[in-house]
């Protein structure tokens, strides 16, 4: 189930290719792009990226842990930037494991039990793909690596999340109109019919017992796991939404893209919008809060355009603070510790770094 990359091991810098000897761990270092419209950094990939996520939890590493995925595969590795460490040129990436992946990867959730500060070391991440069953990958990144299999969705897989402060639960959202919750031994512990395709699923950062899910006709419902009922709920007041996410630095915030805008919720105040503006001039895709600055997040527009379209927003602007492009963009992430952010795409992945 698992191939090592020692068949693919190189060194980059200033984007030449060099062959190296056999090694454990592929280190790559790239440096500075062209400001612009262009990204901040990119890191060359073997493949098309559908999917990319920063850990967005501590693993003990100096490094951040991330991973992205594509046909028949997910790598895991690290990344240091030149805004933490002096010594870095740019970005350096490091390849730790490539994992064989039966299909192709729609989405990919981070567990926090993932460290590299312990021995053994332990790699632990859940994916989704097109024959509607949840994966559940465990690696010690050396000769022990378990995959589960979880059946019980009956169409497509929208979106999954990690129980953040212990990871022993897992929540996936799907075009069967459900929100199941799983434990780690791959059993479905609760579900939650819907009102209609359910898009986006977010677990509160401290309080294990409250679940946000986004449905695509427009509506957001918080759930309690112990009464399993919904306990709050919010209306776009138009649909299709796309993507919702949870402030998890100040969590009366959420936010969604539906149609071509975003809107922010404060939900102490209302059940609607605070707040409303067009971002994408065609239907937006994704919508993702920054992990170091409440007033900071970013949309995309809709994957599948030949170039996608990048947006970061500040609360405090009224126009994008940045703007980005991508062939063929994919998925969208942002570092847990810089105001940073990482698409996926065309054999590469692009960074761009927000000035705050």
């Amino acid at each position: 189930m698992v191939r090592s990359n020692k068949d693919i091991n190189w060194v980059v810098k200033s984007n030449q290719r060099v062959n190296t000897p056999d090694i454990n761990v592929t280190k790559n270092t790239f440096s500075m792009e062209d400001l612009g419209r262009g990204a901040s950094y990119t890191v060359p990939c073997d493949d098309y990226v559908h999917v990319v996520e920063f850990s967005p939890f501590d693993s003990g590493s100096a490094a951040s842990l991330l991973a992205y995925g594509g046909n028949q595969y997910v790598v895991v590795g690290t990344c240091r930037f030149q805004e933490e460490d002096m010594e870095v040129e740019g970005v350096e990436f490091t390849t730790l494991r490539v994992f064989h992946h039966a299909l192709r990867v729609d989405c990919l959730a981070w567990s926090p039990e993932s460290r590299l500060d312990k021995l053994p070391q332990l790699i632990r991440f859940c994916t989704a793909a097109a024959d509607r069953k949840v994966r559940l990958l465990t690696s010690d990144l050396q000769n022990q690596h378990e995959v589960k299999v979880m059946e019980g969705h009956t169409s497509y897989i929208n979106h999954l999340v990690f129980e953040p402060t212990e990871g022993k639960q897992m929540a996936s959202v799907s075009d069967d109109h459900t929100c199941r919750v799983w434990d780690l031994e791959g059993n479905e512990t609760t579900t939650f019919r819907l009102r209609s395709p359910g898009v986006s699923v977010c677990w509160h950062p401290e309080d294990a017992f409250k679940l946000m899910v986004a449905e695509k006709k427009g509506t957001i419902r918080f759930y309690d796991l112990v009464t399993q009922q919904a306990i709050l709920s919010l209306d776009c007041g138009q649909s299709p939404l796309m993507s919702a996410d949870w402030c998890l630095t100040n969590t009366i915030k959420v936010g969604a893209v539906t149609g071509s805008d975003w809107v922010i919720w404060d939900i102490t105040r209302s059940s609607y919008p605070q707040e409303k503006r067009p971002a994408h001039v065609e239907r937006a895709g994704n919508f993702r809060w920054s992990r170091v600055n409440e007033n900071l997040f970013s949309t995309t527009g809709c994957p599948g355009k030949i170039s996608s379209q990048l947006l970061v927003h500040h609360l405090g602007h009224p126009q994008p603070v940045m703007i980005g492009s991508a062939t063929v963009g994919a998925g969208l992430s942002w570092h847990r510790s810089l105001p940073l952010c990482v698409i996926g795409g065309d054999r590469k992945l692009s960074f761009w770094m927000t000035e705050m």
